[in-house]
């Protein structure tokens, strides 16, 4: 089994290492590709970009590196479609990764969401977005 994770942030990181470490116990053959961190690498998961590399906090930052971000947005595009995932798992990171799901929905892949954004607090059409392009909300 071939699975993608994509985690930006530390707490994204320290969830998908204990999914990681879950996946790998339960089937040891599984391949994991992951966005993640030195938690994710160390659980086995092969770490292509490193949290450190990828994670913007605040309006300014994220403006400051619009340009890095949709370098990494089609990066990652075409990284899923060299991999051939089974499934990808999404951590958080809602701004990067509903786009990753509606890519990897169009592409037939199964498209699970592993700690949801918050809808409540920011952008309660999330919602919207979540049922259309996430098969499992976990």
């Amino acid at each position: 089994m071939r699975i993608y994770i994509i985690a930006g942030e530390e707490s994204g990181d320290l969830h998908g290492s204990n999914l990681v470490s879950e996946l790998i116990l339960k089937n040891n053959d599984v391949n994991i590709r992951a966005w993640g961190g030195d938690r994710m690498k160390l659980a086995g998961a092969n770490v292509i970009k490193h949290i450190n590399d990828i994670s913007f906090m605040g309006f300014s930052q994220v403006l400051l590196n619009i340009r890095y971000i949709y370098q990494n947005l089609i990066f990652c595009r075409r990284d899923i479609i060299s991999f051939k995932p089974d499934a990808i798992i999404l951590i958080d990171y809602p701004g990067f990764n509903l786009r990753i799901a509606r890519f990897a929905k169009k592409h037939g892949i199964k498209v699970f969401y592993y700690i949801s954004p918050k809808v409540w607090a920011w952008r309660p059409s999330r919602v919207e977005v979540i049922k259309r392009y996430v098969d499992k909300l976990i």
